[in-house]
């Protein structure tokens, strides 16, 4: 592909900042998920990043048939797009659980699946689940390192004993997330990878061993997928490479997607020398990373960020390299998946032309349950 495939000859008719993105590179990206494992059955991604009903189509023509979400807007999107197999990777605490139990009964022809990590939590669900004449299938939810949700795997067998007699769940699996494993070096990724599986290894031993019960493992995310993807007993979950983003591109060299999701700001000041400003505040760019580790521009990679706030961004140019107020800039989001949540319709590139404009759905806390 050429180094200007970004460009858009009608820019005109975008305003900015906007999404954009290519569906040519995101079937691409598909593609090269489905190749690098193998295995499309094993395949479980998460749909955090993209939220729209588009790309879970592109994905379910790809052969995708399994999905994970974090979300009940995200799970009734994915129900709506046509999708027969989704694990909420949430424990559903307070009216979430009802919000999941209306949901399991709007699409009853769905395999549904959430969380656990708490006794409590399972017994409310299958009281909910009971009144509703349903049962809702769980994954013990595994905390391996990453310290956000979880319970310790030595802990997880209490758990399973405790709840495989509630009446309105039945334990299917264990869920482990350890997006906290990131090192550029793959093998030291590797290794800190296995170190963290072993237990969950070993727990779904115990539970088959003792319980005479089959587990299905759903692993990893992003930055671990291109170690648990050589794992055949499970099922792998990233989500990031549809769209690709500059902070993976730079710490998971070994994986090979392509950025196809950009946002478009243009030049609206240029208020003093070797300083310019774009449209492109914290409503438009995703901004919990350190101000250089925001945005990347395709087009203009000299910039140094300087400042940020809700409808505005500030550079410093080279000497040399003038700017006009007006110009475009093409920028990578260093972090993707909430940039997308801070945009409300996605405007597709085709052919170097700007085409329909698919809504990030799943952006919302709420669609109709």
């Amino acid at each position: 592909m050429t180094s200007d495939w970004y460009l858009i000859k009608d820019i005109d008719a975008l305003d900015s900042p906007c999404l954009v993105v290519y569906p040519d590179r995101v079937k691409k990206n598909i593609r090269t998920l489905i190749e690098s494992i193998g295995n499309v059955s094993r395949l479980r991604p998460h749909i955090k990043t993209h939220k729209s009903y588009e790309v879970s189509k592109m994905m379910l023509e790809a052969g995708i048939t399994k999905f994970k979400c974090a979300t009940i807007a995200e799970a009734e999107m994915l129900a709506s797009a046509g999708v027969k197999d989704i694990l909420l990777a949430y424990q559903p605490v307070g009216p979430k659980a009802a919000r999941l139990a209306t949901l399991v009964q709007e699409f009853p022809d769905i395999t549904w699946a959430c969380l656990i990590d708490d006794v409590e939590v399972a017994k409310d669900l299958s009281y909910i689940f009971d009144e509703a004449k349903q049962k809702i299938s769980v994954f013990i939810d595994l905390n391996v390192g990453m310290n956000r949700t979880g319970i310790s795997p030595a802990d997880a067998l209490g758990l399973f004993d405790d709840s495989k007699r509630l009446s309105g769940i039945s334990i299917i699996g264990l869920h482990a997330y350890d997006g906290h494993l990131r090192d550029a070096d793959l093998d030291l990724r590797a290794k800190k990878c296995d170190a963290a599986f072993e237990p969950v290894k070993q727990l779904r031993q115990e539970i088959e061993r003792a319980f005479g019960k089959k587990m299905i493992v759903v692993v990893g995310g992003t930055p671990t997928f291109s170690i648990h993807r050589n794992r055949q007993d499970v099922e792998c979950s990233p989500g990031t490479y549809i769209y690709w983003d500059k902070g993976y591109e730079e710490i998971l060299q070994e994986q090979k997607y392509l950025h196809a999701a950009l946002v478009v700001t243009r030049v609206v000041s240029t208020p003093a020398k070797n300083t310019i400003c774009v449209d492109l505040g914290h409503k438009a760019i995703a901004s919990e990373n350190p101000i250089q580790n925001r945005v990347h521009f395709l087009n203009a990679p000299e910039l140094q960020p300087v400042g940020h706030s809700e409808e505005h961004m500030v550079f410093k140019t080279v000497p040399g390299i003038d700017y006009k107020v007006g110009d475009v800039l093409y920028g990578v989001p260093f972090h993707i998946c909430p940039t997308v949540a801070l945009h409300e319709i996605a405007h597709t590139v085709v052919d170097g032309l700007a085409g329909e404009k698919w809504r990030n759905a799943a952006r919302r806390r709420k669609l109709t349950i």
